[in-house]
């Protein structure tokens, strides 16, 4: 068991450490950290490179210009010293030898005949020099090399006769490039050092700007800690950018629908527990009643069961409403859609609701304006078009009407369900699609209401993307007016 517990606890610590490093990889913080270094680092990396080629190019180029300027100056002296178109340079070994300890380097002289006439070295005199730069030279060009991997640089100067500027040699000069590649070794120590306190300074940076950038959620986590089984009383400000502004008013939004949610949730079920409580209560009230007298008539008997009867149809009622009305709120992504005859529907709906509208000599008038085929689920929209239209009987006046009109165009099909009933209150109008609402408890209480009928309407529409909107004038009547797409639209 020892050895049992033990594993345990390696395997637990080193999934905590995997939840960790996984944690770890996915925050916002370290991508932009990493950003932040990349965008840093990388552009410090390429410098070195690009600052030491670039001092190498023009070390470089210094050293030929150097050259060039001297030996363009013992070129033309030479040039000035040509005999019958003969080169001559017996006076001119000194200073070349001077020229070639200077720049640690190697002068050679070549006539016309591609003969070295002079080395400085003295290995090659007599020998036959033929290369592209000596070429260049008898064209009249000079010409600058640099050899990397053997660290020299090559020039090669035309020499030329003052009278008639004919090319009768070429002044070939090679110097070493060790000191530049010296430089350059020491400057690239000092870039590596330069290249490591600007890389430390990008990481310090991107620590403290990423704690900075972050911050702001750190503040939505710790009030979304506080909200310990209710709701922040006062808004959430982050007004450090305007990305965490939009944040904190989307999220102070969110808290408000929620609280909303909350309180009616908390409303649905007070409401809920009294609407099932008060049948019960009027049902043993009844039936104490009985049992308390003796020698009860059997008229009273039957009077009482009948009032026990109707209080178990009212409960009966609304534990169907509310069944009906969970279950769309539990599948409103769960509809049977299928192409449906509206007008039949309709008519249907009314074969079944004349005859509670002929108990009070209620006229009940369909128009059909054009025959509408739409993709609904017929179990719903029924559902909601029936509560329309009863509560238009319920809440109307004996001997008053109720007119259904139909209508459609090319996206949509209209409803519009109209009575001369008692008519709903301003005050009221913006809360009758809410669960238990009744603008009249007692009246609604007497022809049976549950204050669901109008919820289970507007839900039913929305579910098929529709609208349903009401107009009203108390003492004049009602009118309700659904608008649903005829193609369902997912």
């Amino acid at each position: 068991m020892l050895i049992s517990g033990e594993n345990m606890k390696k395997k637990l610590h080193r999934l905590l450490e995997y939840k960790g490093l996984k944690r770890l990889l996915k925050s916002m913080r370290l991508h932009v950290f990493v950003m932040f270094c990349l965008i840093g680092i990388v552009p410090i990396l390429l410098m070195k490179a690009s600052l030491l080629n670039n001092f190498e190019d023009q070390s470089v180029i210094q050293r030929g210009d150097m050259l060039r300027n001297q030996c363009n100056n013992l070129a033309d002296r030479m040039g000035s010293s040509v005999t019958d178109g003969k080169l001559e340079i017996e006076g001119f070994a000194t200073e070349m030898e001077q020229l070639a300890n200077l720049y640690s380097g190697r002068l050679v002289v070549v006539n016309s005949d591609f003969k070295i006439i002079e080395d400085t070295y003295g290995l090659d005199l007599g020998k036959i020099l033929v290369s592209e730069e000596v070429l260049k030279g008898f064209n009249g060009e000079s010409s600058l090399t640099h050899d990397k991997e053997r660290r020299f640089v090559e020039l090669a100067i035309p020499v030329k006769e003052v009278v008639g500027k004919n090319v009768v040699g070429v002044l070939v000069v090679s110097s070493e490039t060790n000191d530049i590649m010296q430089n350059r070794e020491e400057l690239n120590r000092k870039v590596v050092i330069l290249q490591i306190g600007l890389m430390l300074a990008v990481l310090i940076a991107a620590l403290y700007a990423t704690g900075i950038l972050v911050k702001p959620f750190r503040k939505v986590a710790q009030s979304l800690d506080g909200i310990d089984g209710g709701f922040l009383e006062e808004d959430l400000l982050m007004l450090d950018y305007t990305e965490t502004q939009v944040l904190s008013e989307a999220y102070n939004r969110m808290l408000r629908r929620m609280k909303t949610l909350d309180d009616s949730r908390q409303e649905f079920v007070s409401n809920v527990s009294h609407e099932l409580k008060t049948p019960i209560t009027s049902m043993k009230v009844l039936a104490d009643s009985l049992l308390m007298q003796e020698d009860v008539p059997p008229e009273l008997y039957k009077e009482f069961l009948t009032d026990i009867a109707a209080e178990i149809e009212r409960e009966n009622k609304i534990i169907n409403d509310l069944l009906a009305l969970v279950k769309m709120d539990r599948s409103a992504s769960d509809v049977h859609i299928c192409p449906t005859n509206i007008n039949e529907l309709i008519e249907l709906i009314l074969k079944r609701l004349r005859p509670i509208a002929a108990k009070r000599n209620i006229e009940l008038v369909l128009d059909s304006y054009k025959p509408v085929i739409a993709e609904v689920d017929e179990t719903k929209l029924t559902l909601a078009l029936s509560n329309l239209v009863e509560n238009a009987i319920k809440y109307n006046n004996d001997g008053g009407w109720v007119h259904l009109s139909i209508n459609t165009d090319h996206k949509y099909f209209y409803v519009k369900v109209e009575d001369n009933g008692i008519g709903i209150p301003q005050a009221d109008q913006e809360h009758i699609f809410e669960r238990f609402y009744r603008v009249d408890k007692s009246h609604s209480r007497e022809i049976g209401g549950t204050g669901l009928g109008l919820a289970i309407a507007r839900n039913a529409i929305l579910m098929h993307r529709g609208v349903i909107k009401v107009y009203s004038e108390e003492g004049t009547g009602t009118t309700f007016t659904v608008r649903v797409p005829l193609i369902y639209a997912e």
